[in-house]
């Protein structure tokens, strides 16, 4: 029986907002494991720690379980850390800056991934998003599926959302940004950005969120 939906893909394909309507349509669990990845950036500046110093990211990691603030997908944004409560501040640029140096440590991802494990087998069905669900975290999930979309189109729906919490930032800016941040992702040593081989592509362009989420919806209802 499905219990588990994978979603990955780039920065700003939709997997987030998509995921997070698809666990309240099915009634499930839905974690964003980004969220985590930025707490523990959070964590990282707040103590003065390097986002280069693998070794010591590694250890906050380990030593600082993340875990989310409530279950059940209506406070998903919120995550505890480290006796922290965190939601808005997570999507700051200081963090959004430095997330993808501080999630490229093997150390870091491997301590989160574990973590990530545990929640989803605590959990009676759950949509987790990210980057490497479908291929490293939740290789066993009945369904994986991998969001697309151009990078320009991404990084204008990262815009409209930066604009919408006040964020002032140049759209050119971010177009830089999300497509230096593809390549991070993609070519790092780590767990690399990439669909898994059984992964069903949906490319977003054009979609609306309420179209990705019903295709999706229909395709885990076709696998029971």
């Amino acid at each position: 029986m499905l219990h588990a939906i994978a979603i990955d893909g780039p920065a700003a394909s939709g997997k987030t907002v998509v995921g997070r309507r698809l666990a309240r349509r099915l009634d499930w669990d839905f974690l964003d494991t980004g969220v985590m990845y930025r707490a523990l950036t959070w964590l990282a500046l707040a103590r003065g720690i390097s986002p280069d110093d693998a070794a010591a990211l590694g250890r906050l990691a380990a030593e600082n379980p993340v875990r989310p603030a409530e279950r059940g997908g209506r406070a998903d944004r919120l995550v505890e850390v480290a006796g922290h409560r965190l939601g808005p501040e997570l999507y700051e640029p200081a963090i959004a800056n430095r997330v993808s140096q501080v999630s490229r440590h093997s150390p870091v991802r491997r301590a989160l991934v574990r973590r990530q494990r545990e929640i989803a087998a605590e959990s009676g069905g759950i949509v987790m998003t990210g980057r490497d669900i479908g291929t490293v975290v939740l290789p066993g999930a009945g369904l994986k599926v991998y969001l697309t979309a151009p990078a320009a189109e991404r990084a204008a729906r990262r815009w409209r959302e930066m604009r919408g919490r006040g964020q002032d930032v140049p759209l050119e800016t971010v177009i830089q940004e999300t497509e230096a941040r593809d390549i991070i992702d993609s070519t790092r040593a780590d767990s690399p950005l990439r669909p898994a081989a059984d992964a069903w592509r949906l490319d977003t362009a054009g979609l609306t969120v309420d179209d990705a989420v019903a295709a999706i919806f229909r395709r885990a209802r076709g696998l029971g």
